[in-house]
């Protein structure tokens, strides 16, 4: 490889690291949307990063872990809920999607009903609820996600529909990580 390409190639790699480290804002893009706000999401059941008891996972009652939020916007129009697993086996899972929460809502107890107004989709086991965690192998790693969205977002039939509905919509997110490792058999 010539001097003059090498150099030309590592004049261009030292740009794209410049403009990757440079905030968004500082390029022209000024709108609201490029500074979301972050939500603090937290569980009575588990802290960060800390393994989800096995009452909310397929080893126990398979119920919803208690979730609460804080740091929404006052201009928010809705809140939506996404838990996913990126470690499965076949690419991500998502375990529960709920949409069109009221912003008055802070939090859901343990297995709770769904306020007036929220929709569940189908989760990646066909069922429209919580699918609990339950890894084929070793300790996964999953997101509850909580979006304030300046928009409700009406009937939503799976995890695609939404992540495009609210693309340039969410001014506030929060994520929460559990991991959870499948009981041996006894």
């Amino acid at each position: 490889m010539g001097v003059a390409l090498r150099s030309s190639m590592r004049v261009f790699t030292i740009s794209l690291l410049f403009l990757a480290s440079v905030p968004a804002s500082t390029l022209g893009d000024t709108s609201p949307r490029s500074k979301t706000a972050s939500l603090t999401v937290t569980s009575s059941a588990f802290s960060a990063n800390g393994t989800i008891p096995a009452e909310y996972t397929c080893d126990g009652s398979q119920t919803s872990p208690p979730l609460s939020w804080s740091g929404a916007p006052a201009d928010a129009k809705s809140i939506a809920i996404l838990v996913e697993d990126p470690d499965a086996p076949k690419g991500t899972f998502t375990h529960w999607l709920v949409t069109d929460i009221p912003t008055t809502t802070t939090s859901l107890d343990k297995g709770a009903s769904l306020p007036d107004g929220a929709m569940a989709v189908k989760n990646d086991k066909g069922d429209a609820g919580y699918a609990p965690p339950c890894p084929p192998t070793g300790r996964h790693h999953y997101h509850f996600r909580v979006f304030a969205l300046d928009k409700t977002l009406g009937k939503i039939t799976t995890r695609s529909e939404f992540l495009s509905a609210i693309k340039g919509h969410v001014l506030a997110q929060g994520d929460l990580i559990g991991t959870y490792q499948k009981q041996a058999s006894r």
